[in-house]
This record gives C-alpha cells, structure tokens and sequence, in this order.
C-alpha cells in the first residue's frame, strides 16, 4: 500500500486534508471509509479556522486508533498516544517549520481574503499536497517502528 500517494491521490480528489489522511489508514484498524470521512469532515482547513493542519488532526486520530488502549480514559492510559503525537508534531515541525494551517499556506484561509488568495495562488493543489504527504510519512515511520 502506498499511503503516501494515495493519501495525496484522495486530497487531491476532493477531501479535505483531515479526510484524506485518516481515511487512508481507518481499515487497518477496523474502521469503515464511510465512517472515517464523516468522523474527520469537520477537521480540514485547520477546524475551519485554519489552526492546526487538517493533515494533522487526521494523524492524531490515527495515533489516537494506534496507541489509544482500553485504559485510555486515564491519565496513564494515554501516556503512550500522547508520547506518539508528541513524537510526530516534533518531526513535523522540524520539517515545516510550524504546526498552524495559516503559517503553513501564509495566509489565513478562515477569511473571504485569504481563501481567495489561497485559491489564486493554487496552494490547495501545490502546497497542501505536501503536508498530506509529510504527514503519511511520518505516520508510516512511527507506526511501523513501535
């Protein structure tokens, strides 16, 4: 499986960031496509609020799937998803400078201003594509390592 560009292949179809990473990785832990799509919709364009990288909301809740265990409604039983998306928000941002959609794209793409120079200057298909990408990466690294 070529997660990498099959992610980049999904975003590029039409999810959103958040949908095309998680999606990409849902089966391998016993969840459906459809359900997938749904529970990442509202996390693309940094929450719609072009925050934290919809790429990487998809992540953390493939991290989350993971690393997550049936204790994880303690404190201790999260310890080792939170070592996870430490682990990976660190490389991403070594690799990109920053975590925040805004930063990533250079403009803020909540407003009427910066989404029309987002879609001016193509960043969605230019710029995005390669935070899908990183983000896969990353994931396959930490998932296949531990």
């Amino acid at each position: 499986m070529d997660t990498e560009h099959d992610a980049v292949t999904k975003f590029l179809d039409g999810n959103a960031c958040s949908q095309a990473v998680f999606s990409q990785y849902c089966e391998l832990f016993g969840l459906d496509r459809t359900q997938a799509l749904k529970i990442a919709s509202g996390f693309g364009a940094g929450m719609q609020m072009a925050q934290t990288c919809g790429a990487l909301t998809g992540a953390y809740m493939v991290l989350g799937l993971r690393f997550g265990t049936e204790a994880c409604g303690t404190s201790e039983g999260r310890k080792e998803v939170h070592e996870a998306i430490v682990e990976f928000t660190r490389k991403f941002r070594e690799r990109n400078g920053t975590t925040d959609c805004r930063d990533l794209l250079g403009c803020d793409i909540s407003t009427a201003e910066g989404s029309r120079r987002a879609k001016e200057q193509k960043l969605f298909t230019t710029v995005c594509p390669r935070f899908v990408k990183d983000v896969s990466e990353l994931l396959n690294e930490i998932i296949e390592r531990k």
